[in-house]
């Protein structure tokens, strides 16, 4: 019997190289592998910018406090999603607005959304599940058509003149989608490097923005290393290079900068980034091929129109509950095989129902959530590690339950 984890980090020798190096080098926190990733990774997603910090969670605060959202606000959130989504509209004392699935859908049902928006609303926050980009064509039309209703209460919300859309794109980096890649497509997107991402730092994320009409882009960076620096006008790396020690604290503000370690490790990690998205998308082949003749639902991960970045393999057992599922779930640890579920919905958490919200309010939700599985899709897997998940899984949808 083979013991296949979930999802381990695929480190090669090159990131082991990179790490050292940094530590060899007598520099180690933020400074210029940090900055070294932030470009290459805004060249990536075909932006002009991009800043890294900590998470991905750091990064979708950040933007959320950049741009004044707060208390008295709503931001628009999926039903189906991780809790970062939401819990940052908590941290920053505005109302998270909670969107079923559409029917048979991950994604939000798009017409509920456009209806949520009102004069309180001031971003929605989509989430490109499983790496597959969302409908964001759909989603700038919904705040266009409400566009009337959008009352602003700083300046940066007076030059978007709208609802902003801030992508949750902690499983996406990579995917493309009418030929643009996630990163530019939103007005803001965040990204996830934490270990079971398909590019990881250990712990860390990225935010990107596309250009807009009467955003200064350096404005914006330097924002975010404010914001991500306790307010600092200079970090220690600026500091190091001995043109002054002076600076200055203008606000009292947040600790979630990267240091060069985890900078050095995303670099390596996105200098082969291109071929292990290929290796993803390898793999998916084969498990869609493998599942054509059973009775299961898969995502659509490639088409003329769209490239996910592979991150998540959803299985949803056709006409099957939760008890089925998480019976199957177990059969599949037995023999080795470690899955996972993604994700419960947000209103079936205790968080959540504290909060008044209620799963029996998002039936769509709860029906995609109560029969999936996600099979392990990761780039350590063996073409013999493949097929013996292949055969393991007929072995147990073929067993009664």
């Amino acid at each position: 019997m083979k013991n296949i984890p979930f999802s381990p980090p695929d480190i090669t020798q090159k990131e082991i190289d990179a790490v050292v190096s940094v530590l060899e080098s007598g520099w180690i926190t933020t400074g210029p592998k940090t900055k070294l990733f932030e470009s290459q990774i805004a060249e990536f997603c075909n932006t002009e910018k991009s800043v890294c910090l900590s998470s991905q969670t750091a990064c979708a605060e950040m933007t959320l406090r950049i741009l004044g959202i707060g208390e008295g606000d709503e931001v628009i959130v999926p039903a189906y999603t991780y809790t970062a989504t939401a819990s940052i509209v908590r941290h920053i004392g505005a109302k998270p607005v909670i969107i079923d699935c559409g029917k048979d859908s991950f994604e939000m049902d798009y017409d509920k959304m456009e209806a949520a928006i009102n004069e309180r609303t001031k971003a929605i926050i989509p989430v490109d599940l499983a790496g597959i980009m969302c409908d964001y064509d759909r989603i700038y039309a919904a705040v266009e058509n409400k566009k009337h209703l959008f009352s602003p209460s700083n300046e940066i919300q007076s030059i978007f003149g709208r609802v902003i859309v801030i992508c949750d794109a902690a499983h996406a980096l990579g995917a493309e989608r009418g030929g643009k890649m996630c990163g530019e497509v939103a007005d803001f997107s965040n990204f996830s490097f934490h270990a079971v991402k398909n590019l990881t730092t250990g712990e860390g994320g990225a935010v990107t923005w596309k250009n807009h009409k009467g955003i200064d882009n350096e404005q914006i960076y330097r924002q975010y290393m404010l914001y991500s620096l306790h307010g600092q006008t200079k970090d220690t790396y600026a500091k190091n290079l001995g043109t002054s020690w002076e600076y200055d604290v203008v606000d009292t503000q947040y600790k979630c900068n990267m240091p060069d370690i985890l900078a050095a490790l995303g670099l390596a990690q996105l200098s082969r980034y291109k071929e292990t998205l290929n290796r993803r998308h390898e793999l998916i082949k084969r498990y869609d091929k493998a599942f054509a003749d059973l009775p299961v639902s898969v995502l659509d991960h490639a088409s003329d129109n769209h490239r996910s970045s592979g991150h998540l393999y959803f299985v949803r057992f056709d006409g099957k509950d939760e008890n089925y599922r998480n019976a199957f779930f177990k059969r599949m640890a037995q023999n080795g095989v470690i899955c996972n579920v993604h994700f419960k919905p947000l209103p079936m958490l205790t968080a959540y129902k504290q909060l008044g919200y209620d799963i029996n309010d998002y039936p769509n939700a709860y029906n995609m959530y109560k029969n999936e599985l996600t099979l392990p899709l990761n780039t350590t897997l063996s073409d013999d590690d493949v097929r013996y998940i292949l055969d393991t899984f007929r072995r147990c949808i073929a067993q009664p339950y």
